[in-house]
């Protein structure tokens, strides 16, 4: 099973994929997980390219072509081999990020988004959890990490704000793999509701 999970910036949905993948491991499953941009080598080195410098350092165009080679380098080299081998992988941030925080930053680049991925990548995961914050909470998080991959944070509140509504949109758009969760609760309360509804979805596979 392939599970994402996605959220605007310090939604927590990098802690709750680490949880996740921790308590499905504890309960018995083969575990991998990973995140994007990353993943394997070759999408790690892509990654600092694109959360690192200045905010208009590449163009939204030129952002879809980094991400997608650094997607499909993560599945052949680690997500369908993992898949292949029976294994779960729980991956923080998938293609719907990439069909946010570049395809709605002009018109027409949803289309691109999806047409690479379509010839490029192939593959949506089985299941995906959107952590659900306001962006305001989200962004003081995010800017309160005082990392140096703050790329996107650096483009302000505006831009989480419409990402919100945009990966709403997307919920709404695949219901059949979307959960949305709230994330303004006590990380071990949403953990526990995730781990619930991957259970489910497990055992219904």
């Amino acid at each position: 099973m392939f599970i994402s999970f996605e959220g605007i910036d310090g939604s927590g949905k990098s802690t709750q994929a680490r949880m996740l993948a921790e308590a499905l491991s504890a309960a018995g499953h083969e575990v991998v997980a990973t995140r994007e941009p990353g993943g394997s080598p070759g999408a790690e080195e892509i990654r600092a390219l694109v959360l690192q410098g200045d905010p208009e350092r590449w163009s939204p165009e030129s952002e879809i072509l980094l991400f997608t080679a650094a997607r499909r380098d993560h599945l052949e080299r680690t997500i369908d081999p993992a898949l292949t081998a029976g294994k779960i992988v729980v991956c923080d941030r998938f293609a719907d990020s990439t069909r946010m925080y570049q395809g709605m930053r002009r018109e027409g680049l949803r289309a691109l988004v999806d047409e690479l991925h379509r010839l490029m990548i192939g593959r949506e995961p089985d299941l995906t959890f959107l952590i659900d914050i306001e962006p305001e909470v989200g962004l003081y998080r995010a800017k309160g990490r005082r990392g140096h991959e703050e790329r996107f944070e650096d483009m302000g509140l505006e831009l989480q704000e419409r990402m919100r509504e945009g990966f709403l949109g997307l919920a709404r758009e695949y219901p059949a793999r979307f959960v949305v969760i709230d994330g303004a609760r006590a990380p071990e309360d949403v953990a526990r509701d995730i781990l619930a509804r991957a259970q489910a979805a497990l055992a219904a596979r």
